[in-house]
Order: structure tokens, then sequence, then C-alpha cells
């Protein structure tokens, strides 16, 4: 740092030379050397307030308070609870001088903004802890192809986009959160999570929170879990057809209690975002509770039900439905209901048993869907289930979350980037799906099985094999059909 600062001293004497060149008179020359001068002092200045600011931030940092990490919609991912606290990496060191204004670099560290490192992207703090703020989003891109069905129009390979997402999430204090993402995969800008939080604790161990806005359902244990968190490259058909017919998103609000082995939600939204306002929005009202009778470090006891009850707005009373079997980007492969209108509303309800020892995991759900019609018809009746199991082979824990009852993120032991093999599951799953009530509704099933490769926590690639059969009494591809889809994801998510 002496050498720096004899180099400034010489730099300025080399700049004074073309000047003094020219033999100024007396006073010229004493103003000159005093303007020389206080060059000088400035730059020496600058320097020592470099090294402080560089002694800072190469000191041991204090432990500061946790990120507010807002619940993921469609990836719940939960904030650690109100009132615990745990160390962060200590802040970089600042750029150079000649990468950075040295005025910009003092001010963020006297500032005291932390930056933490987690997912992929960075999770920003306050000094005090009080404000947090993290970019997300979302990367999964599909590649199918079908084969072996008696109809060539369903025999196709597609690409698709599974989710194309950006967001924020932040905080404010303790108990303030929020969340907004978009969703760009189907080349269109799409609302998707956008709500505001409030959360506290009422003893130890028994916490709440309440969310209002746009939000994801909390329906099933896969109708729960993110789209970037499923095992599958698809959920099951519980979680894809018995569901309001609105879908999986609506705004209104959800208040949540959590206890040790355990929460229970109550949702009550209007439609998903749209811009119909000329009339009166449908009404959904959604209630799920799981509980784990027994929770341990390494085995865990899953038990879950749920049940909605929609009323449709008025002119919204189609209930024409067409739920994938074989993957989601094959448009002619779907067990369907035929053309169905004259809906008044829906009522639905699941329950789910399951849970993981070691590396293995199993997981079982059943739902049945009853679609009320006008004139006196019968109504639509829909029924499905499917049992699910999962092996990790190289002795990760399943990425279950105990918290909200669904997977999340893998805590992947040995990740490749740090030289590792990552962690490697297996899976496989049975799924049913029939349409009842109806004379043309269908019915149909599939068996997968599947291997997904977890390079990180973020960064994944599966693969499903799938074998389906259909049986649509109407619509294109009528009658029995049988074939087989195989599909590969490449997923990141942050």
């Amino acid at each position: 740092m002496k050498l720096l600062k004899a180099s400034c001293a010489l730099a300025a004497l080399v700049a004074a030379v073309p000047a003094l060149a020219q033999t100024p008179g007396r006073d010229e020359l004493a103003d000159l050397v005093r303007l020389q001068a206080a060059e000088i002092q400035s730059l020496r200045a600058r320097i020592d307030r470099l090294e402080e600011a560089q002694q800072i931030a190469s000191a041991p940092q204090e432990p500061v308070a946790p990120p507010v990490v807002v619940a993921t919609q469609e990836a719940p991912a939960e904030p650690p609870a109100p009132h615990r606290t745990q160390p962060y990496a200590p802040q970089l060191a600042p750029p150079g001088p000649a990468d950075r204004d040295i005025a910009r670099v003092l001010e963020a560290n006297a500032a005291g903004v932390k930056t933490e490192w987690g997912a992929g992207l960075p999770v920003f703090h306050s000094a005090d802890g009080a404000f947090t703020f993290k970019p997300r989003g979302r990367i999964l891109t599909d590649v199918s192809s079908t084969f072996g069905s008696a109809y060539d129009g369903r025999n196709l390979t597609t690409t698709g986009m599974r989710a194309l997402r950006m967001g924020i999430e932040g905080g404010v204090g303790t108990h303030f959160f929020y969340q907004f993402e978009t969703d760009f995969s189907e080349n269109e800008v799409d609302v998707v999570t956008a709500f505001i939080g409030w959360r506290n604790r009422i003893s130890p161990g028994i916490e709440y929170d309440v969310r209002a806005g746009h939000l994801f359902n909390d329906r099933g244990f896969e109708g729960s879990t993110g789209s970037d968190s499923t095992p599958f490259l698809e959920r099951a058909t519980v979680a894809t057809a018995i569901i309001p017919q609105r879908g999986f998103y609506g705004i209104g609000a959800m208040p949540r209690l959590f206890w040790r082995t355990g929460h229970a939600s109550l949702t009550v939204t209007g439609d998903r975002v749209d811009g119909t306002q000329t009339v009166s929005d449908g009404r959904t009202v959604l209630g799920r509770v799981h509980w784990n009778p027994l929770k341990g470090d390494r085995a865990i006891l899953h038990l879950g039900a749920w049940g909605f009850d929609e009323a449709l707005a008025a002119g919204a009373d189609t209930l024409t439905r067409g739920t994938v079997i074989g993957g989601r980007f094959n448009g002619a492969l779907r067990v369907s209901t035929g053309v169905i209108t004259g809906g008044t509303g829906t009522t639905g309800y699941g329950a789910e048993v399951g849970g993981y020892v070691g590396p293995i995991w199993l997981m079982a759900e059943a739902g049945e869907r009853h679609a009320r019609l006008d004139a006196g018809r019968p109504d639509l009746l829909t029924r499905a289930w499917s049992v699910a199991g999962g092996w990790f082979v190289t002795g990760d824990l399943p990425p279950y979350n105990p918290r909200l009852g669904a997977f999340g993120q893998p805590h992947v032991l040995r990740p490749v980037f740090d030289g590792g093999s990552g962690a490697i599951e297996l899976t496989t799953r049975y799924e049913s799906l029939e349409f009842d009530g109806l004379a043309t509704g269908g019915r149909g099933w599939a068996a997968t099985i599947g291997a997904n490769w977890y390079l990180n926590s973020f960064v994944r690639i599966q693969l499903n094999a799938i074998h389906w059969h259909t049986d649509n009494p109407a619509g294109p591809y009528t009658g029995s059909d049988d074939g087989q889809t195989v599909s590969t994801r490449v997923a990141v998510t942050f």
C-alpha cells in the first residue's frame, strides 16, 4: 500500500511537469503547487478509506437474523419459524477501485447490506435483519415421445417448457412477507403466485400465518407439491382430476396453523387472475389437514385429508375435462369426459397416507369429485387413486417437508459441483382415473417407472417411462387404446 501511495504522488508530480515547463509566474506557481497538494491529499484519503473498507469486509461477521424465505407456491419451501436465528457466511470483500466507484463501495458497506448465496441466487439482508429480498426462478424443460397407440395422431414427439418462471420474495421484520411470480411457459405472461402474508407464534410449538392474494391450492400430497419438486414429471391423477374447476389457483385468503407434528389450512377464494369483472366470481372453500403421528430423524408417518366445495360463476357452466394420463405434452393423450355444459358447482375430497424410512418413501392417495349439473341430471362423478414410491440409492433422505406435508427440494449429501455423485432416486407409480355418471365419461390408468438425478439441491435430470391405457366413449380417439410414453426433463429451481 505504501508503494501505491508513492505511485500516486509520483503520478501527480509527473502531471505537473508540463505546467512547470511553461515557466509560470510566482503566483501561478503557488496556485499550481496548492492544487497538486490538494489532489495528492484527496488521493491519500480515498486510499485510506478503501483500506478501511477492505478490513471491515474481511473481518468475521456477527450472526444475523435468517432470511424471510416465503413458502413456495408450487414449491413449498417453508421459512424457518419466527424468532429463530442462524449464522451466515461473511460478507465478501468489495471490488477494487478500477472496477467500481470507491464512494459507492463505501456507501454499501456503511449500510451493512449482507448477501447470502443459497440455491443459485443471492438473498439480500439489511444490516438490522429487518428487510430481506430474493429473486427466484424456475426452468423446467421437457421432451416427450409417445408410441404404440392404435391412433397415429397420438404417436407424437413434442417439446415444452413445463415451467419458465421469474419472481421475487422477501419480508419486512419478523412477521410480514410477500411473494410474486410470473410464468412464460406458454409464450404468454401468466401471473401465478402473488400474495402478501403475516406470520406469528401463538405459543411454543404453535405458529400461524395468513396469506392474501393469488394463492396455490393446499390440496392433497402431490396437489400441494410444487411442479419443480414432484418425483415424477407430472402429478398423479388425484392431483390433476380431483380439483376445483377454476384450477390450481384462486384469489382470496388462506390462514394456516402449524404445530410440531402437522398443519391445517383453510382457503376461501374467488376465480384465478383474469380480466372479467362483469359477473360475480365463483366461490371455492378448501381445507386440508396433515399429521405426522410418527416423526423421527430418519422416519416419518404421514396422514392427511382434504376437501373443497365450489360454486361456479354465472356463465362458467362448462365442465368438460381432458385429464393427462401419459404425460403433459401430448394433447391427444387424455382421459376425457366428453362435452359437458350446465354445471353449477363441484365438491371434492380425498385422503393420503405414506411416509419414509431412511432413503425409501411410499405415498398413496385417493379422491372423489362430484360435479353438479342442472335440469335434474345426475352428477358427473370422478374417481382417482395412486400409489407411488421411491428409493434414493445414494442414501439421501426423501425431500419430505413435515411442516407442509409435501415434497420440497432435496438436501443432496454429495453435490456433483463439489466433486460428488449427486443424489440418484429410482421411482415407480400406478395411477387410475374414471369418469362416471354420464355415457360420455372415459377411464384410464398408467404405470410409470422413473429415475431422478439431483446434481445438487436445485438442479436435476428426470426420466419417466409410462405404459398407459385409455377407454374414451367420445372424442376423436374412442375405444380401448394402449401405448407407451418416454419423457425426460432438465430442471433448475432458484
